[in-house]
């Protein structure tokens, strides 16, 4: 039996096996303590919710590499943003799941697990809404294209910045890797989930070099800030149901404000979906979504350049 292994790229950042050297590769993203939750106490934890994994109180982030067959890798990356509120996140169902996907098309996938709003252990169902209680509940007006649903709330923008600063982090690891990934550092893109899509187009709209995305896509993930479109935005790719309470709408007005600043942008909104699908199969064409994204992808060379 093989101890756990430690190595260390030039960047400093620490490389962890999850099992003995099987599976995929578990690495940490900062080299101490994430900058500016040091101090967060609450410990991790990960629970089997009808199959999927689902991560509470992350306050150690990480990066989970899926690297396709190198006979079928053709140099695209992308970066897995999972979904759940800021306050947990889906590992396989908005994860590990899409990155096998991903990997069958040969492009290489990487995990995010963003730090999250930590929560006292028996509080709150993480990730759920609160029930209606029976009250009819009302759109966002949503201005610039922000549809965070709670304005104002210092802890949750707080855990949103982190997560955008884990982010941008994760890109900068693959980039820093491209070799021994076998990687282009020009096609490597932003995939979020729900929050996860939050986080997502957070990092685009912060910009900064090196710690961007290339390309962009949010399922029924919309801003959760003020969309100010950088002039180098990134191609956008959206896919949504119809009846998905404030986040369709959310995610129309990303598109618009991409729109109006004149970048490349794509949206499908589906019929008779009122929720999160990730890679599930509904009998309905949400289910192909998948491959019009890959079809996107093709369209702006980002899979044969």
């Amino acid at each position: 039996m093989r101890s756990v292994c430690a190595l260390r790229l030039l960047c400093g950042f620490s490389f962890c096996l999850n099992t003995f050297g099987a599976g995929p590769l578990e690495l940490r993203l900062w080299p101490g303590k994430a900058p500016g939750s040091e101090n967060w106490t609450v410990p991790e934890s990960i629970t089997n919710r009808g199959g999927n994994r689902v991560a509470t109180n992350v306050s150690d982030p990480t990066l989970t590499v899926y690297l396709p067959d190198s006979a079928t890798a053709n140099g695209a990356a992308v970066v897995i943003a999972p979904g759940g509120a800021l306050q947990a996140l889906s590992l396989d169902s908005e994860g590990s799941e899409v990155a096998a996907w991903l990997n069958s098309k040969g492009i290489a996938a990487f995990v995010l697990k963003y730090r999250l709003r930590q929560q006292q252990p028996g509080g709150n169902n993480a990730g759920r809404p609160p029930a209606g209680g029976g009250v009819q509940r009302q759109e966002l007006t949503i201005v610039k294209g922000n549809a965070n649903p709670a304005p104002g709330d210092a802890a949750l923008d707080e855990v949103l910045r982190m997560g955008v600063a884990d982010a941008q982090q994760a890109l900068r690891l693959v980039r820093q890797n491209t070799d021994r990934w076998h990687v282009d550092p020009k096609r490597v893109g932003m995939m979020g989930f729900s929050a996860g899509g939050g986080v997502s187009v957070g990092t685009v709209l912060a910009d900064q070099s090196g710690a961007s995305a290339d390309f962009l896509i949010s399922v029924y993930g919309p801003s959760l800030r003020d969309v100010n479109v950088p002039a180098d935005a990134p191609p956008l790719f959206v896919a949504v149901g119809s009846n998905h309470f404030n986040v369709t709408n959310g995610c129309l007005a990303l598109f618009a404000e991409w729109k109006k600043a004149g970048k490349a942008a794509e949206i499908h909104v589906y019929d008779q979906v009122a929720g999160g699908f990730a890679m599930s199969k509904r009998g309905l064409p949400v289910d192909t979504w998948p491959d019009r994204m890959l079809d996107w992808m093709q369209l702006h060379k980002l899979l044969n350049p």
